[in-house]
């Protein structure tokens, strides 16, 4: 029933994650009609990517070789979770709510146990599924804000539509990071970002043609440096690395936190007020993910 080290600092890394990512979401929305989306999706990964350049050089040299002989498996993460998912989420930002897009991405844990199942036949137990439920019900308590009826009145269109296939996206990267090669995670970082870049550099040109380049203020430059540093270079490490402690289905379940830091970010920067029900989907979320990892640790004891 203990949860080991390990697990703890893979969640903890978890939550800083989900910090950094729910922030992005506001960063996407707040600069949708100032930022193209796939401008700002080109400028992140294209910064990320100078930043952890000169420190993962000589591993990518290193690495070279089990690079090339794996580069397909590597070009399909680098173009699902660097490329397509954030470009389809920022372009669904702007024309969908924070709520919506937060109660489309609750999707996330239940979809990560699905392709576990359908890709590499991977069975989860029904106190998985049942801790992923409970996170679930905690998300969907806080975008409701604890009015069933509210879920009555949400209108989901284009961006919804985006948003949710940014979702299985997510959910099919998260599952297929277990087949990444056996290289230094700088340098896997490395070249998933360069891809990211690459394949969002004819689509931002595509931005210029039709609108001009941005208008570079302070607003801009601020949304460009925090694109490119937590929610990029320093998420994608933490979020990789809890994968291979956890695995893919437990830490896609931490993903039920971002609804929440979303909200606690909302009332910092925004001055909205915390209701009761935050506390209580929070008790539910952390509920949700206390017992997938101590099912996880019971697994351990038993091997």
């Amino acid at each position: 029933m203990t949860i080991t080290r390990t697990d703890l600092r893979a969640y903890a890394m978890l939550a800083l994650v989900m910090l950094f990512w729910a922030g992005n979401s506001i960063v996407g929305r707040a600069v949708r009609d100032d930022i193209p989306p796939f401008t700002l999706a080109l400028v992140r990964w294209a910064g990320a990517l100078l930043l952890v350049a000169p420190f993962a050089l000589r591993h990518v040299v290193a690495d070279r070789a089990e690079l090339r002989r794996a580069w397909r498996r590597v070009l399909l993460l680098g173009l699902l979770g660097i490329a397509t998912f954030n470009a389809l989420l920022y372009y669904g930002l702007r024309f969908t709510t924070a709520t919506n897009s937060m109660l489309l991405q609750a999707a996330i844990p239940g979809l990560v146990l699905l392709f576990d199942y359908l890709l590499f036949r991977t069975r989860s137990g029904w106190q998985a599924i049942g801790g992923v439920l409970l996170s679930t019900a905690g998300v969907v308590l806080i975008v409701c804000r604890a009015d069933p009826q509210a879920l009555l009145h949400l209108d989901f269109g284009t961006g919804d539509l985006l948003i949710l296939a940014a979702v299985v996206v997510w959910g099919i990267y998260t599952s297929l990071l277990r087949t990444r090669p056996a290289v230094h995670p700088s340098s896997f970082i490395a070249v998933t970002f360069a891809i990211g870049a690459l394949a969002m550099l004819p689509l931002a040109i595509g931005e210029w043609r039709a609108t001009g380049f941005p208008a570079l203020g302070p607003g801009s430059i601020g949304a460009f440096a925090y694109v490119a540093i937590l929610p990029s270079l320093v998420a994608y490490f933490l979020y990789n690395a809890a994968v291979t402690a956890i695995g893919a289905g437990k830490a896609g379940q931490a993903i039920s936190l971002m609804p929440l830091f979303g909200a606690f970010l909302a009332a910092f920067l925004l001055g909205e007020a915390l209701r009761p029900f935050h506390a209580a989907g929070m008790v539910l979320i952390l509920a949700g993910i206390v017992t997938s990892a101590t099912v996880r640790s019971q697994h351990q004891q038993a091997d």
